[in-house]
């Protein structure tokens, strides 16, 4: 039965990756910008996480939401101020400067929390699940269902809100878009702050998990970028499915090759995608 214990570890952690990379894909695919800052974002709510329950003595799992609500007047604001004056240069432009942003936030961490890991200790522990042979911990159950819950407000609002449907349109034909009267800066920095405070819910319970650090986040950003590509840029539901798969994906391989090899097994199954379908599970070809 141990394939089995595998298969539920890998789908729990699925659960979380899919709350990791609904923001890099949102962002992506409304404004066309691989936003290189993504990975930094998920650290930085988790370090919010850390110190409110450190301090305020707050639940991370009840507050990854508020976390994700600070994240997304942070995200707003960066993309206003500056984002927004180079979003009709190259791609290449909003690349070079995300990666800055990165490089920026990652060693402001680093000055201010160092490089040490930290994780969110909860007294008491919250035990785990038995289901016969199979155990898995609580603290992944919550972590994984708050996740998805965040995944699927998201999808919510996209499909049934004003703001929502204003997103998709930009999304589908920005300059239709303006001639429906739909203000495209307004709505690129909306949706650049939605990214945002996903990164942040996914930090915060992130911390719950695993030990998070200034260093470590280049990893999340690769994951999420895996995911996108495995589920297909501009599909929640393809997130979802991309986090599953990478979870279970990831879970086998490290029983297999070693837990140390989790990210090494991430980034060949990149590969092996840009190959075979470079378009993803649920994608579409020529998305702008």
């Amino acid at each position: 039965m141990l394939w089995l214990q595998v298969l539920v570890n890998g789908l729990a952690l699925g659960g979380l990756y899919a709350c990791i990379a609904a923001g890099f894909s949102l962002v992506w695919g409304v404004l066309n910008i691989i936003n290189i800052l993504h990975g930094s974002l998920i650290v930085l709510g988790g370090y919010l996480a850390f110190f409110a329950h450190q301090y305020l003595g707050l639940n991370p799992f009840l507050f990854a939401p508020f976390a994700g609500a600070l994240m997304f007047v942070l995200g707003f604001a960066i993309q206003r101020a500056m984002i927004n004056p180079v979003m009709m240069q190259p791609v290449l432009m909003t690349l070079v400067l995300t990666f800055g942003l990165n490089l920026f936030l990652d060693n402001l961490m680093l000055a201010g929390f160092k490089a040490d890991y930290r994780k969110i200790n909860l007294q008491p522990p919250l035990g785990v699940l038995e289901f016969g042979d199979i155990i898995l911990s609580v603290d992944r159950v919550y972590a994984a269902a708050v996740g998805l819950a965040l995944v699927g407000a998201l999808w919510l609002l996209l499909r049934f809100t004003q703001l929502g449907r204003a997103i998709v349109a930009v999304r589908m034909d920005r300059e239709a878009a303006a001639l429906m009267g739909i203000d495209i800066r307004f709505t690129y920095a909306v949706a650049f702050g939605l990214g945002t405070m996903m990164a942040g819910s996914a930090g915060a319970l992130l911390a719950a998990i695993f030990p998070i650090s200034p260093v470590s986040s280049g990893g999340y950003l690769g994951k999420a970028f895996v995911i996108c590509v495995l589920g297909g840029l501009g599909s929640i539901p393809g997130v979802v499915l991309g986090g599953f798969a990478l979870g279970v994906i990831e879970a086998f391989g490290a029983l297999a090759l070693g837990p140390e090899n989790a990210i090494t097994i991430s980034f060949l199954l990149l590969i092996a995608l840009l190959i075979v379908r470079p378009t993803g599970l649920l994608g579409r070809r020529g998305f702008n």
